[in-house]
């Protein structure tokens, strides 16, 4: 049995059912990784009230010497909460790094729509800048935790610490992108509408 003559099947989707699923898948992971880091900031208070820092302060210990007085800090109750807030932490990299992904692929749509050349052109890259600092997240995390039952040696802090700046100098760069591209899009879009009413 043949199948009638037609467009391929992957020429079937237009570009606004892409868009209209990219936009469920925002909107999706968008919410999850808010609800993860709220989970987060409330495990950081925790940490803070057993008397040390945030899993933050524990992310840039950079020395083994600093990584077990945080651990001496936190007691018990604080490296229970930490080692909750590093697992819960595994949903939270890929919320947020499917999240910044898909909103700066959309965002190089569309700068390639509007003929924005040097969005267009950055788009090429910045927007899997997300991908790259989740998956330093998870590097980081299992060198974190490592650190925290005491088997990762006088390496894993240093390591977690050079995790978490690439991570989070990716992550910065992948949402300025979204950002600018956004304001430019206000931009634009709020210049029309000025001009309209001036011709009124």
């Amino acid at each position: 049995m043949t199948r009638a003559n037609g467009p391929p099947r992957h020429q079937l989707r237009s570009p606004s059912s892409v868009r209209w699923s990219r936009k469920h898948t925002l909107i999706i992971t968008g919410a999850s990784t808010i609800a993860f880091d709220i989970a987060i900031l409330i495990l950081d208070q925790r940490m803070r009230d057993a008397g040390g820092p945030s899993i933050l302060g524990f992310e840039f210990a950079v020395t083994h010497t600093r990584a077990a007085q945080i651990l001496a800090e936190w007691g018990s109750t604080g490296r229970d909460a930490a080692h909750t807030s590093l697992i819960i932490d595994y949903g939270f990299m890929l919320s947020y790094g499917a999240f910044f992904t898909l909103a700066g692929l959309a965002t190089r749509d569309l700068a390639r729509r509007r003929s924005w050349r040097t969005l267009a052109a950055l788009g090429v890259v910045l927007p899997f800048f997300a991908a790259g600092a989740a998956m330093f997240d998870a590097i980081e995390n299992v060198f974190l935790l490592r650190a925290l039952a005491g088997t990762g040696g006088e390496s894993a802090p240093l390591i977690a610490t050079i995790c978490a700046s690439i991570k989070f100098t990716l992550i910065t760069l992948a949402i300025a992108y979204v950002l600018v591209g956004l304001g430019r899009r206000l931009l634009a879009d709020v210049r029309p509408a000025v001009g309209e009413r001036d011709l009124t």
